[in-house]
């Protein structure tokens, strides 16, 4: 219960400091080093902490995360350089009793010098790392670790903050990325997501929460929990409002598994874009859909450690009430591991590479949890229903398999995330289509009876009518995939678009390599040239090549015959690619410089246009569409997805009218 309020108080410190728009650093910190005698030195590390916050000791506190993070100190030293002198000193406080952790722990208050004696081997030249990594907490909440590194020149004795040099031409590359855009004010984005895109996304997860109901690690759950909370109980309505809180519990549960990624979100509004376009960080996502996908086949069973659900059960008994019904819910969550995690695991995947991140993942993590959390409240309220619930049996292990076959169709996605950001090439679009319909032909003859694997029964006489109308399902979805294999305008497979790599990524020869055949510039600064040399106004398209809406608007939106004959005809097309991963030629990289403050390495040509969007648009989002004449005014409101062919017809055309209007306007002044 101590790590978890701790856990608590971490998380929803980073959510109310978000909200807020506060970033609180309540302590400084003020490092040196000075000679002791011949070659003995001390480094000396002196925090000066904020009225009301406390920094806590070196010392580890009970068990392993038991008690509040401990602060640390690493050093850059090796046997040529200099050596440690025993261990980092500290102040030397009296332990006090804190309520919170229950423990005897020691923190400091005010100011706090910590000492670490060195003895030099080679003076010449020597800079010394420290790197210091620490919590700080008050009466009322604890702000998650930070790490602060110092680089110390043993002659001055003095430390810098440790970050990447910025030389002159870092500096001019940097205001380079940087153009004057016109008409901001007049045409302000919104930057709050869609309430209708929430929606959908927790009605998936809701979904995702039903599905899995009906996996063998939780279906049998459901009488058994509820059984426990209304019969265990003398007095009826205690245990039903038991049985509610506990159902309660699993979905606060599932909630507060995001949180972490709001706190991410924060500390680099790029980072969630980097997560889902990171090369390898999808090839992992690959793997583990794989090794879920053969789990669910019953090759294997996937569990978390048996000692954790007992642990947990163990606290939910010794402890009862409000707490114990919360480790209740939390063993729920441990024990049904190998059944959710493969459909959490889809989610985060999901939401990681779709474009809203940390709030579009607890919106669906929200459903999920309430899926789960709804049977347990409901039959409590109406046991009766219980004896409606159809007995346990194979038919959950029929489920199993229909999400194994699933969860190899959604690894493949991962595995073309990864192929588009490269380039590789080994994932055509007509390869991964030719991958779904074996997944479909698999999963049809499975349930036709055809294939078997290891957890089935005896097999049936007679086939399920389950069986029948899913497996009817997979052989019409088969048939919808067949002509994606084709280089016909059929291949188009609008629903699903968004999920197969896009159309010009193709194994047969394409006249381009922009979206539907059109023209369309990969460069800003090319791609103005084209402008001014055409008189036509620009189009910027924020896109990425892993990104699930670009696809869809491409292949949905940009499809429809007049909206595609605009765009060809009206407009110069330049679409900048923000997950890019090549590498720019090592003269073009650079050290950007930020607003804020610190640096940030532009390697990468996604690293450029991310940046180039993120200052210019303050928007880091995809996709995202400004319309704009050469001169850099903006000729409406910039958009993202919009799904609504018309709507987005209409934005076009209205940009293109003002266009029009400035150019005759122009021409009369000069007249």
């Amino acid at each position: 219960m101590r790590k978890l309020f701790f856990t608590l108080l971490v998380v929803f410190a980073a959510i109310g400091s978000l909200s807020a728009q506060e970033f609180l650093d309540p302590v400084k910190w003020d490092v040196s080093v000075k000679q002791e005698n011949g070659e003995r030195y001390n480094i000396l590390m002196t925090a000066t902490i904020d009225e009301g916050w406390h920094l806590y000791s070196q010392k580890q506190f009970g068990e392993e995360f038991e008690g509040p993070i401990p602060t640390e100190f690493a050093y850059n030293n090796t046997p040529e350089t200099y050596t440690l002198v025993g261990e980092t000193q500290e102040p030397d406080v009296t332990p006090i009793h804190d309520p919170v952790f229950d423990l005897d722990v020691i923190f400091f208050e005010d100011k706090a010098t910590f000492i670490q004696p060195i003895e030099v081997v080679n003076p010449d030249g020597l800079e010394i790392e420290v790197e210091i990594y620490y919590s700080v907490c008050d009466d009322e909440k604890c702000l998650p670790p930070d790490t602060k590194t110092f680089k110390l020149n043993l002659a001055s004795g003095q430390a810098k903050k440790a970050s990447a040099e910025i030389t002159q031409e870092d500096l001019e590359k940097s205001a380079a990325l940087t153009i004057d855009i016109k008409g901001k004010d007049q045409f302000k984005s919104d930057a709050e997501e869609s309430e209708k895109d929430f929606l959908t996304l927790f009605l998936l997860g809701f979904v995702g929460g039903l599905i899995a109901l009906l996996t063998p690690c939780v279906f049998p759950m459901i009488p058994l929990t509820v059984s426990f909370f209304t019969k265990g109980s003398q007095d009826r309505k205690k245990g039903m409002f038991n049985a509610v809180l506990y159902g309660f519990f699993i979905f606060v549960i599932y909630v507060l598994l995001s949180l972490p990624f709001h706190l991410l979100d924060s500390v680099d509004p790029e980072i969630l874009n980097n997560i889902s376009t990171n090369v390898t960080l999808n090839i992992i996502f690959f793997i583990i859909f794989m090794v879920f996908a053969f789990s669910f086949f019953g090759y294997y069973e996937i569990t978390l450690p048996q000692s954790w659900s007992a642990k947990m059960d163990s606290k939910a008994n010794s402890i009862g009430g409000f707490v114990g019904i919360f480790f209740m819910a939390l063993t729920l969550a441990i024990v049904s591991f190998s059944c959710t995690g493969p459909i959490l695991g889809s989610l985060l995947g999901g939401s990681l590479t779709s474009d809203g991140g940390a709030m579009q993942l607890s919106m669906g993590m929200a459903g999920f949890g309430l899926a789960l959390a709804l049977p347990f409240a409901l039959f409590a309220m109406f046991p009766n229903w219980l004896n409606s619930l159809p007995k346990s049996g194979g038919w959950l292990n029929t489920v199993k398999v229909v999400l194994g076959f699933a969860e190899v169709a959604l690894a493949f996605k991962f595995l073309s995330n990864a192929d588009l950001v490269e380039h590789w090439g080994i994932l055509k679009r007509e390869i991964f289509i030719a991958i779904w319909i074996l997944c479909a032909l698999g999963l049809a003859l499975y349930l036709f009876g055809f294939i078997r694997f290891p957890h089935d029964g005896p097999k049936k006489k007679k086939l399920p009518v389950g069986n029948i109308l899913v497996g009817a399902l997979s052989v019409v979805f088969l048939l919808y995939l067949l002509p994606g294999l084709t280089n016909t305008s059929y291949a188009n497979l609008k629903l699903l678009s968004g999920f197969p790599p896009p159309l010009f990524y193709s194994i047969y020869d394409k006249d381009t390599e922009a979206p539907l055949g059109l023209e369309a510039y990969k460069d800003f600064d090319k791609g103005m040239e084209a402008a001014k040399a055409s008189g036509k106004p620009v189009m910027i398209d924020f896109t990425g090549w892993a990104c699930v809406n670009c696809r869809k608007m491409e292949e949905q939106v940009w499809s429809e015959p007049e909206i595609h004959k605009t765009l060809s005809e009206e407009y110069i097309l330049i679409s900048l690619y923000v997950d890019d991963k090549e590498e720019m030629a090592e003269e073009d990289q650079f050290n950007f410089l930020k607003p804020t403050g610190g640096t940030k390495r532009i390697r990468t040509i996604g690293d450029k246009w991310a940046t180039f969007q993120t200052i210019n648009f303050k928007n880091n989002s995809q996709p995202y569409y400004i319309l704009m004449d050469t001169e850099m005014n903006l000729l409406n409101k910039p958009v993202g997805y919009t799904p609504d062919s018309e709507e987005y017809h209409q934005w076009l055309l209205q940009g293109l009218e003002r266009f029009n209007e400035e150019a005759k306007t122009a021409i009369t002044n000069r007249n």
